[in-house]
């Protein structure tokens, strides 16, 4: 039973320069933004952003939830390269199981 699975990659559209892909994890749930992120927005601006849409329950795969606090999460960003070719930005708890 050695079958292989098809690892196609996932297809967005270009985004603009100096944007990003925003993924949040929260509450054990993960998704992205559909919306592209400034690269270069503050810390508070994503997370104030990604609260935001958290609390309208605007990312997929992310249940709303009206008490979201990103406060004390971290924020990782990563710059576009050979493999990804869209920069992004990671909204993430100190954890990586939840908040």
């Amino acid at each position: 039973m050695d079958e292989a699975i098809d690892m196609a990659p996932v297809a967005y559209a270009a985004l603009p320069q100096n944007a990003a892909r925003l993924n949040v994890t929260w509450s054990g749930s993960n998704g992205d933004l559909p919306d592209p992120v400034p690269y270069d927005a503050t810390e508070g601006d994503l997370k104030q952003m990604a609260a935001e849409a958290i609390a309208n329950g605007d990312i997929p795969g992310i249940p709303a939830d009206a008490a979201v606090n990103l406060g004390d999460f971290i924020v990782d960003r990563f710059a576009a390269n050979g493999e990804i070719p869209y920069a992004r930005v990671f909204i993430r708890p100190k954890t990586p199981f939840g908040r």
